[in-house]
């Protein structure tokens, strides 16, 4: 579903300044309203509470941001200000603190500020540019309080680095909502006997929070039932224009895999999905055999529209898949497949549902004589990730019931595939794929993860704190 983030704003001042310095107090204020202007450029839904500068106002903003349900607060430090006028704010919202210690210039006018020859004047000057003297009052009291916050340290204007700091902050609030809110379905069972994927629901709750829906195989076999020969023509043909369908694949199979599509959909507008697990053996059950044999090219259209399908009832990776779709990088599910010494690359896949909206070219339909060693038999696809830049995540649940996330950057380089009708890449470390290898295993992940475009590592670093969460990155 969409984010529902909510940003809360404020900035922070003293009173009693006000009367003794002219015009400071409406130059932090103008300087308030760019900072909320450019956070607004980023994300539209922002609860600005003003210059809180007395602890009266500061019990006030407290209160706008618990009414308002805001996810993060981001603290404006424009000048010195008392940490009890600050406190009441964050205690009362319960929310992580982002502080923003923003000079308005590069440097203070130096030349210009000793010509004033007025000392009132020249103090009202620098308590405009004073923004550092406050923090660390300020992370001593939310430290001993138990307030989580993060800081940025920067410049108001010409920052680009510290803006783009304040963006992937946002960002990492904004999937940390959708998370919140996104609700998974777990289709089957698991796979038995694959122990590293078996996962505790109720810490899926307690570390993303969501909703989790049970779902059972027999609800998709009779909506299969409710589909029409019109809407599987057209699912037929969107096939064609999506996919490239080899000349092999058997029109029979085809439309099993239109119908299963159009289930699929209804299944997930049924149960408002935002994301899914799935298994199931189907033996014994020849309706549910054909549900469970005909969903990959259904699956593969879901997740490429937002809805990640993670296979092998792989709830962890599901949630995986799901951040990084959220930061709009995508997330196929992968594991390995094959180390590649000749050319220092791992060869890294899975059968199943890709994420076709990150492929390199238009993703191959293929026919399967045995559906990869399961019971039946179907299409599949056959794709690769677009060469450059990737981030691999895993949702990693550790001994003592915790989670963690665990990222890496990598590069997808051109060369050969397995062409066995399965996602597969070939994926190039920093490190060498030796040590990446010896290096990722160490830290006990399930053997699948999630692949994404583009190298985001530091926002996944960022959402790991806002979910107070461990991250480790490998490379």
């Amino acid at each position: 579903m969409a984010s529902a983030l909510k940003i809360g704003l404020f900035g922070i001042g003293l009173d009693t300044y006000w009367p003794q310095f002219e015009g400071l107090k409406d130059r932090l204020e103008g300087q308030l309203d760019i900072v909320e202007k450019r956070l607004s450029a980023i994300h539209p839904d922002i609860v600005n509470a003003g210059l809180v500068d007395s602890a009266d106002k500061a019990f006030e903003a407290g209160k706008l941001f618990k009414k308002a349900d805001v996810d993060v607060i981001f603290l404006y430090v424009s000048t010195y200000a008392l940490s009890a006028t600050v406190l009441p704010v964050v205690q009362r919202a319960k929310v992580p603190v982002v502080i923003l210690n923003l000079s308005p210039d590069n440097a203070i006018d130096y030349e210009a500020f000793n010509a004033m020859n007025d000392r009132t004047r020249m103090t009202g000057e620098w308590l405009a540019y004073c923004s550092a003297c406050p923090v660390p009052e300020l992370a001593n009291v939310f430290n001993r309080v138990g307030i989580r916050f993060h800081q940025i340290t920067g410049m108001l204007h010409d920052d680009p680095e510290c803006w783009n700091e304040i963006k992937e902050w946002v960002e990492a609030a904004r999937v940390a909502s959708i998370m919140s809110y996104n609700r998974m379905g777990c289709m089957g069972h698991y796979y038995s006997g694959m122990l590293d994927i078996y996962s505790d629901l109720t810490l899926q709750y307690a570390c993303f929070g969501g909703h989790i829906e049970l779902l059972e195989v027999e609800e998709l076999a009779a909506l299969r039932k409710q589909v029409n020969t019109a809407e599987v023509q057209a699912r037929l043909a969107l096939f064609a224009e999506v996919f490239d369908v080899q000349p092999d694949c058997a029109e029979e199979e085809l439309q099993k895999a239109a119908i299963t599509s159009l289930a699929l959909d209804k299944l997930v507008e049924l149960h408002q999905l935002g994301s899914m697990a799935y298994y199931y053996k189907g033996t014994g059950n020849p309706e549910n055999e054909e549900a469970i044999s005909s969903i990959i090219l259904g699956n593969s259209l879901l997740t490429a529209r937002g809805i990640p399908v993670a296979g092998e009832y792989e709830i962890k990776n599901a949630q995986a898949m799901k951040i990084m779709d959220a930061f709009g990088a995508g997330g196929s599910f992968t594991e390995y497949y094959a180390m590649d010494f000749a050319a220092d690359v791992v060869l890294m896949g899975h059968d199943g549902p890709g994420h076709i909206a990150i492929a390199e070219g238009k993703t191959k339909v293929r026919p399967l004589g045995v559906y990869h060693g399961k019971v039946g038999k179907g299409l599949s696809v056959e794709m690769s990730v677009k060469n450059g830049p990737v981030t691999l995540l895993s949702v990693v649940e550790q001994k003592g019931g915790r989670l963690m996330l665990l990222v890496a950057e990598a590069e997808a380089v051109a060369g050969p595939i397995l062409q066995i009708g399965n996602t597969n890449s070939r994926y190039r470390f920093a490190i060498g794929a030796r040590n990446f290898v010896n290096k990722w295993n160490s830290y006990g992940p399930a053997h699948h993860c999630a692949i994404g475009v583009g190298h985001i590592s530091s926002k996944i670093e960022k959402l790991g704190q806002l979910l107070n969460m461990d991250v480790v990155k490998v490379c």
